[in-house]
């Protein structure tokens, strides 16, 4: 009985060794379908020279056959092991040739989820491009070509036939042209970068269809227009970046559905005016970049509101009038950065309560009267606290810390004084004139 029982786990062991191979063995029999490592072979040809990889690896998917930058699986279903990723341009992985071109080849690999190009393509002029005799049936999930200064031409149409495309990354190239509405169409993406590149022309309405988008970065390209109302329908997205461009108009009220945003990137655009609108729903913004931008308006009270806030900067943006008190709210901020714009009044005394404030920004406006920082917040912020460029500030006596204003007279309770300048520090303000913000703006203006 025990024999019988002992041969037959043996028989067991042997078909299910014959059936799930030994990854980790020196020698594994199964190997992979001839065309598919024939499709192999010339992708690898078309991109890197480090090897003769025919004859150095025969068989890539064998181990002590395979090389860094490949990964292989195997399917019990066909009995044969096949590509799922391939990775290209530094170290460990394949470095490419100086000749080397975009390999449409990898889409014909049937088992290709993963591919990556980083610093590939940058002597010899390349560009994206699909099979055009064939409706492609790649079950490519992520596409990734980065700083690869080679890469020209434009985003072709046919990207949108990768219907399993979950990451497409095509940052840092020279790519050009407008943005195919048909990227768009592709609903199963999750995370679409094309920033650093030259990409013009709006932004297709049609990017609110993507409703599984996580991430969006379209930053340092020269975009223009309107930014889309469609983007309200993107109810998961988390990061928004579209700086640096030269979009136009305001923030659509329809930002107020982007309920799991947490980074609102706008900077070095052309935005103006209110946009309070759009905050309201924003309960998980933690970022909010907006600087360098036309808006001339105030400063939105409804920022407040807006309590996971850690990084809030709106510099050089011609906002008026004053700092909402409601910023005090802010307790999880860090940074506040509002330097360079014509904001005036008083700097809300409750900002020295922010537990994480540890920058902050308010130079160059025509903020008045006493700073209402004491030492050990001003001795905590230390570098990190700017105040200059206000010409009615001041602070009522000096620690030490320069933070570009002077000092007041002693025992000042006033809100609006006149600062004492230079060697008048240590001396008494001899007329207690009062400025308000139109009077600072007439002198400026006749100055």
């Amino acid at each position: 009985m025990f024999f019988a029982v002992s041969s037959f786990l043996q028989l067991m062991l042997i078909c299910f060794i014959s059936i799930f191979p030994v990854f980790e063995g020196k020698n594994i029999s199964v190997s992979m379908e001839p065309a598919e490592l024939e499709t192999v072979f010339k992708i690898m040809e078309t991109v890197s020279g480090d090897e003769a990889w025919r004859i150095s690896f025969p068989n890539p998917c064998q181990s002590g056959s395979s090389w860094p930058g490949i990964e292989c699986r195997f399917s019990a279903r066909d009995g044969h092991f096949h590509v799922a990723r391939l990775d290209f341009g530094t170290f460990p992985n394949p470095s490419c040739k100086s000749t080397a071109k975009f390999p449409v080849d990898i889409f014909a690999l049937p088992h290709l989820e993963s591919v990556f190009f980083f610093q590939c393509f940058t002597k010899n002029p390349t560009e994206i491009q699909f099979p055009t005799n064939r409706s492609s049936t790649s079950p490519l999930q992520q596409l990734s070509l980065r700083s690869n200064s080679a890469l020209v031409g434009t985003i072709p149409p046919l990207v949108s036939s990768l219907k399993s495309l979950q990451i497409l990354t095509l940052s840092q190239n020279r790519l050009i042209g407008q943005i195919p509405a048909h990227v768009f169409t592709i609903k199963t993406l999750e995370h679409l970068d094309l920033s650093y590149n030259m990409l013009t022309g709006e932004i297709p309405g049609n990017v609110g269809n993507l409703v599984n988008l996580v991430e969006l970065d379209l930053s340092y390209n020269k975009l223009i227009c309107t930014i889309p109302s469609s983007f309200g329908n993107l109810a998961v997205l988390q990061k928004l970046d579209l700086s640096s461009n030269f979009l136009n108009g305001t923030i659509p009220g329809t930002f107020n559905q982007l309920h799991s945003l947490v980074l609102l990137a706008l900077s070095n655009n052309k935005l103006s005016g209110d946009y309070s609108k759009a905050l309201p729903g924003l309960q998980k913004l933690q970022y909010f970049l907006m600087d360098n931008n036309p808006i001339l308006a105030s400063l939105p009270d409804e920022i407040g509101q807006l309590r996971q806030l850690q990084e809030l900067r709106l510099s050089d943006s011609g906002y008026s009038g004053s700092i909402p008190s409601s910023f005090s709210e802010l307790t999880n901020l860090t940074t506040l950065s509002l330097q360079n714009n014509r904001l005036s009044g008083l700097i809300p005394a409750d900002l020295a309560n922010l537990p994480h404030i540890y920058h902050l920004n308010l130079s160059r406006n025509f903020l008045v009267g006493v700073v209402p920082f004491d030492s050990a917040f001003m001795k905590r912020l230390g570098r990190n606290l700017d105040l200059s460029g206000n010409r009615n500030l001041c602070l009522i006596s000096s620690n030490g810390d320069d933070v570009g204003i002077s000092v007041c007279e002693s025992n000042i309770s006033s809100s609006i004084i006149t600062p004492l300048k230079g060697s008048q520090a240590s001396l008494h303000c001899s007329n207690s004139l009062l400025f308000s913000a139109a009077t600072i703006f007439q002198i400026l203006n006749v100055l």
